[in-house]
């Protein structure tokens, strides 16, 4: 009898092993459509990204200053429909044949619809002339190479004829790798051209976003009458590792953010994204001749 029931019990197992296995029940999802909600680099918490769009890509719980498309910085500074973009059509060659540079410019512009990491123009900020310059980091991390040295060039040429103030607005990963020397070129042309312009008695303001390094810093970032940063912009010229490792000292807290620099006397203010209409159109108020 008790082989029989052993014997039985073993058919059972060999046809529970033959049954197709049932999958764990899954708890149900919510349906949440792609791009609802935005995650904060600050807190970590999610928040919806009309909120977000609505308060200046500004995080509602924390006050993280999130990074900003060129065109809706343009469109939250400048007065409606004043912006004429100066020289749009200028396009990056792959001079030193860099291996799929091209490839990667192409990409780029489609996936953000911009020329190159800068768009400039002429602008009216509360009925003040400016000429304006606002960096894109989604384009090769806002990396200065030709074309961006030749629209700032161009655009701050431009100011000194027109007797224009310039408004810059900053935020690069510094030199472009891909265009070598070229690239580490328009640091003195960009620099010069600057130069130019405060010779002739006219106002530039240069804005440091984050993060604003490299050649970018060591060049026309820098030069600005007035400088400018968002709250806690990353700013400096080499990252703060390769700084520890080349001095072999632990830096201080928060080095390189704006409020830092602030402090150290390298930013004349840190303005929150609020008051940077009205920070920028006080300015110019001030330093500026021109009757509206």
């Amino acid at each position: 009898m008790e082989d029989l029931f052993k014997e039985r019990k073993e058919k059972l197992n060999v046809l529970k092993s033959l049954l197709p296995k049932k999958e764990p029940a899954k708890p149900p999802q919510a349906n949440v459509p792609e791009g609802l909600y935005t995650k904060c680099p600050g807190c970590q918490g999610d928040i919806l990204t009309q909120q977000l769009k609505s308060n200046w890509y500004v995080c509602p719980e924390c006050g993280h200053h999130l990074r900003m498309t060129a065109w809706d910085r343009i469109q939250i500074l400048v007065d409606p429909d004043s912006f004429r973009e100066i020289r749009p059509k200028l396009r990056t060659k792959n001079a030193l044949g860099f291996p799929g540079y091209t490839q990667k410019i192409y990409h780029l512009e489609k996936a953000t619809g911009l020329n190159d990491a800068i768009l400039t123009g002429i602008a009216r900020v509360d009925g003040h002339r400016v000429v304006l310059g606002v960096m894109d980091c989604r384009f090769m991390m806002g990396s200065m190479g030709s074309v961006v040295g030749e629209k700032i060039t161009r655009a701050v040429e431009y100011a000194t004829r027109k007797g224009l103030p310039v408004i810059m607005f900053c935020t690069s990963g510094g030199a472009r790798m891909q265009e070598g020397i070229i690239s580490l070129m328009q640091m003195a042309k960009t620099s010069s051209a600057i130069a130019r312009h405060s010779a002739a008695g006219l106002l530039y303001i240069s804005y440091f976003t984050d993060p604003t390094t490299g050649g970018v810093t060591a060049s026309f970032a820098s030069l600005g009458d007035i400088v400018l940063a968002e709250p806690k912009a990353l700013i400096g010229f080499a990252g703060p590792r390769v700084i520890e490792q080349t001095i072999r000292q632990k830096l201080p807290e928060g080095f390189q953010q704006a409020e830092f620099q602030q402090d150290h006397g390298f930013v004349d203010q840190v303005v929150e994204r609020k008051d940077m209409r009205s920070t920028i159109a006080l300015l110019l108020k001030l330093h500026t001749k021109e009757v509206r």
